[in-house]
């Protein structure tokens, strides 16, 4: 029987401690009514402090990337995990709205940064040769697997019980997650004497670390190169708009548009969870695919058919048929974090794989602000139309937008072995 090389035990770590910081960050969109009614907050305040998370976890994807050169990979996993521990155990205390901001706005924002940007790619550039567009594919659809799994059963304690046993379940999780990580995480295939998956039989030369370098000086850096190529501006403005039309708004909004059509809590939650095994399927599809078409063209498809599914929406709740509501929910899900593998393999390739890690760093960065523009938005147009459909209406227009960025992007030869 054929030994299963360690970078598949590494990737199964890596991917399930992404669920479990992806459903602590996704699983906002449950807490915006209980935190309404118990505290009497506003929503769009609540909004913003979501938004700002949602900001900040992008923003500080190329300084995890840099920290992560400096300090260490499973170090910085350990000390993200830490800070999300802190922050779900500091919201069973929260009575102000600071509070609120300070907790779910900076902390989960900022712990959840590493694990929901640049791991994914640090792992597959770290621990793959072969394979490695097939695992960026399975870890990003890892985010979305942590709500396949969790958000009807976060939603069914909030009904049943109070939103602070459902915040209690994800804190014991990611306590969990610290003591896996700190087991049987390993930085790189050297710190146990292998190759890399795929190295025995194609030569890659490992990205150099420079301890001594800063790593703010690092990013910023990175971010100067980045802003004089034109590809670097069409891949931020296309994972803006993706951004936008995701995390921003599907997943901070979508739950209360379901629940204003009078569609239950744990209902709403579960089409949610729906997406995500679709999702699941789709994007580790997407990972194979990357690894053999040219990503540009399956950006485009991407883009162009989240859009039409988008503007679906509002017509498939008007209907109040659950059939509808089902269709919408494979369609999109199918397609959701798709775009993540195609937009690093475009990143790698015009800019190296020692360099990728931390410019799409930068570019998740712009997918975060497309992300809380759209969730803060969301709740500025709901407060001022009682309704989220023109929300959902500009998501749509915008993708069919992104889909053109991509499509300008030029083809060119690979830096990915350089």
């Amino acid at each position: 029987m054929r030994k299963i090389h360690f970078s598949w035990v590494i990737l199964s770590i890596t991917f399930i401690t992404i669920i479990v910081a992806g459903i602590i960050r996704s699983s906002s969109g449950i807490f915006i009514d209980p935190f309404e009614t118990e505290f009497g907050w506003d929503r769009p305040t609540i909004s913003f402090s979501f938004a700002l998370c949602l900001f900040l976890y992008g923003f500080s994807g190329p300084f995890m990337a840099a920290f992560v050169d400096v300090f260490g990979l499973k170090r910085m996993m350990l000390y993200s995990m830490s800070i999300l521990s802190i922050g779900l155990g500091f919201t069973f205390i929260m009575k102000s709205e600071w509070q609120l901001i300070l907790i779910w706005g900076v902390m989960l924002g900022v712990g959840s940064g590493l694990f929901l940007t640049v791991l994914s790619t640090q792992v597959a550039n770290r621990w793959f040769v072969k394979r490695r567009g097939l695992a960026v594919g399975i870890l990003t659809a890892a985010t979305a697997t942590g709500q396949l799994i969790l958000l009807p059963v976060l939603a069914s304690f909030v009904e049943n019980y109070s939103w602070r046993t459902a915040i209690a379940l994800i804190f014991v999780l990611s306590i969990a997650m610290l003591i896996l990580i700190a087991m049987f995480m390993k930085s790189w295939p050297k710190d146990i004497g292998i190759m890399p998956y795929g190295q025995e039989e194609i030569a890659v030369e490992e990205p150099k670390i420079v301890k001594q370098q800063n790593p703010f000086k690092m990013a910023i850096a990175s971010l100067f190169e980045g802003l004089k190529v034109k590809e670097f501006w069409l891949l931020a403005g296309s994972f803006f708009i993706c951004g936008l039309s995701t995390s921003g708004l599907i997943g901070t909004h979508f739950i209360s548009y379901c629940i204003s059509f009078g569609i239950p809590l744990v209902t709403a939650a579960s089409m949610l969870s729906f997406m995500g095994v679709f999702d699941l399927i789709g994007t580790t599809i997407s990972g194979w695919l990357s690894d053999r078409f040219d990503n540009r063209w399956l950006l485009f498809w991407y883009y162009s058919l989240r859009g039409v599914s988008l503007l679906f929406l509002p017509f498939a709740l008007a209907q109040g048929s659950y059939t509808w509501l089902v269709i919408f929910s494979i369609f999109y899900g199918l397609d959701w974090i798709a775009t993540v593998p195609p937009t690093i393999g475009l990143t790698r390739q015009k800019f190296g794989i020692e360099k990728s890690a931390m410019m799409y760093g930068w570019i998740t960065a712009a997918h975060q602000v497309g992300a809380g523009v759209a969730a803060f938005s969301g709740g500025i147009i709901y407060k001022v139309f009682n309704s989220y459909m023109w929300a959902f209406l500009l998501a749509g227009g915008f993708c069919l937008i992104a889909s053109l960025f991509v499509i300008l992007i030029k083809k060119q030869p690979s830096k990915e072995f350089v």
